[in-house]
């Protein structure tokens, strides 16, 4: 299991707590920060040809998606209904350490076009009822 997690903020320390199966293929691997309790961290696999929950964030005072590898894109609806799409490639341009905040209100979902691993900070640490899980239309 990873000892470091490489971020905007630098390299940081981390200690794995558990992984847990989200959906059909996406699981999670739950960290803690080694030095900062106000957050925790978990790194995400999507399975290619799958997507992780439609979800809304219902509350925290920040929520970081951030890119790590793979093909595939974050979706980000604003509460105005405005719709930004993140796009990932493995050879791409896009810098490993690539991160989106997104905010309470706004509603998120990572899609693979090959298998894509992402982390996601949350502050304070997580815990149910931080996001709401949506039907796709």
């Amino acid at each position: 299991m990873r000892t470091t997690l490489d971020t905007s903020e630098g390299t940081l320390p981390i200690t794995f707590v558990e992984t847990q199966e989200v959906k059909d293929g996406v699981t999670a691997d739950i960290y803690t920060f080694n030095n900062h309790a106000s957050r925790d961290l978990a790194i995400v696999h999507v399975t290619k040809g799958y997507k992780t929950p439609l979800q809304r964030i219902l509350k925290g005072t920040k929520t970081i998606e951030g890119y790590m590898n793979g093909s595939g894109a974050l979706t980000v609806t604003t509460q105005d209904g405005s719709v930004k799409t993140y796009t990932f490639a493995e050879n791409g341009d896009n810098n490993p350490n690539t991160e989106i905040e997104v905010h309470v209100g706004e509603l998120m979902q990572w899609s693979a076009e090959t298998d894509l691993n992402f982390y996601e900070i949350c502050e304070p640490p997580y815990e149910d009822g931080r996001f709401e899980n949506l039907e796709e239309s």
